[in-house]
């Protein structure tokens, strides 16, 4: 990776700001239901008190209407689950505003070792444009600026992207947490050890079609699951019911398969699945073989039989990258192919590499977490490295 990371940069009793990925899945009630992305910051703030920087951090949440303040979209309960986390005797400060009176009264005042964390980045309408001005603004909190961020490398955004302008090479660079996701993937994609497998799943074939592509010309062996099945099950001529279905990409599924078979790549997909007559938890359901989906029925997980097909498949894995749930993973009636899929790929002897928040939520589920070589917490960013194709957030680094 040709960026600095936080280690080649002389930010001792500096002002930094931190771009995270405070992102986080909140209950009705607005509490902290996943506190995976908070955890994955704490090595790089710890390093920066422990250097007694004056720290402050910047953090998207959900998307609200710029200029309008809305309780539901504030970082205050992420400020409060912080400080419980990093177990520090300073408060985390929390900003009333982005960049606003509050802000940079606050960031004045900060002391050595203090934390301020911004309010949502996106309450600011320059935020996702991409302003230059509102980047100046942010860029005039600090002397160093780190993205940790990797969730949201993917996007143009002003804390991301425009922001970089105002610090020199020997000012700017990456956390730990992006110095990890990018060395992983890279080093996974590039030169993996063999069998290299790719377990794609997730509901469009559209969202993942680059990626499928790309995987083709690396992999040993590739397993679809998901929604995305349908299109290819579509496209070999079965009846697939109400099923989710991209019409118009079933002739890209059927050169993605022509492909493979040309590359002599193993290519997976359910033999059975879980078909209910309707989208819903109470509904009945069946377990039937493929070729077996009634019409007007809809497939909402892989079957008990793909399950096992699927572990064999997996079997002499060296390499696996998962994204994507196998079903409707938040319905318990159809959690049970992606539990299944999580505990298939925890128990192998290979590097495992878990992308995406769905399906870092399923092996969480399934307790298999701790169990997996290394979860990212990127979804959208690490499917643009699996594509080949760079991220702004890291080019503006570079």
């Amino acid at each position: 990776m040709k960026v600095k990371t936080l280690k080649d940069l002389n930010i001792e009793g500096k002002r930094v700001f931190i771009r995270c990925d405070f992102n986080v899945p909140k209950d009705e009630f607005g509490n902290i239901t996943d506190d995976r992305r908070i955890r994955s910051a704490l090595q790089t703030i710890r390093y920066c008190i422990d250097r007694d920087c004056k720290i402050i951090l910047a953090s998207h949440y959900e998307r609200p209407e710029p200029g309008k303040y809305e309780e539901q979209y504030s970082l205050a309960p992420v400020a409060k689950r912080l400080h419980t986390l990093l177990k520090i005797k300073n408060e985390i400060f929390m900003a009333e505003d982005v960049v606003g009176e509050d802000a940079k009264a606050k960031a004045q005042k900060l002391q050595a070792g203090d934390v301020l964390l911004l309010e949502n980045l996106r309450y600011e309408a320059g935020e996702t444009v991409n302003d230059e001005g509102f980047a100046k603004q942010l860029a005039d909190f600090a002397d160093f600026y780190i993205n940790d961020a990797f969730g949201a490398c993917h996007r143009k955004h002003a804390s991301i992207h425009a922001i970089t302008k105002f610090f020199d090479n020997e000012h700017k660079g990456a956390g730990f947490l992006m110095e990890k996701e990018i060395n992983f993937f890279s080093r996974v994609i590039e030169n993996p050890m063999r069998p290299f497998i790719a377990v794609v799943g997730g509901s469009k074939v559209s969202g993942k079609l680059q990626a499928l592509n790309n995987l083709l010309n690396k992999v040993d062996k590739l397993i679809i699951g998901g929604g995305m099945a349908f299109t290819f099950l579509k496209a070999q001529g079965f009846e697939v019911g109400n099923s989710l279905v991209e019409d118009d990409l079933l002739d890209e599924a059927k050169n993605i398969m022509d492909k493979a078979k040309e590359l002599n790549i193993k290519f997976y997909l359910p033999v059975d699945v879980v078909v209910a007559p309707e989208f819903s938890e109470n509904t009945i359901v069946k377990f039937l073989p493929t070729q077996e989906i009634p019409k007007g029925w809809f497939g909402l997980d892989i079957g008990p039989a793909s399950s096992r097909l699927f572990r064999e498949a997996l079997g002499d894995a060296r390499t696996i990258i998962w994204n994507g749930p196998m079903g409707v993973y938040e319905m318990d009636r159809f959690s049970k192919g992606s539990i299944a899929m999580s505990h298939n790929i925890a128990q192998t002897h290979a590097t495992t590499i878990v992308g995406g928040g769905d399906t870092a939520d399923v092996t969480q589920r399934a307790g298999d977490a701790d169990e997996m070589t290394f979860v990212s917490t990127g979804g959208g960013a690490s499917l643009k490295l699996i594509e080949g194709e760079s991220l702004p957030g890291l080019d503006a680094l570079r």
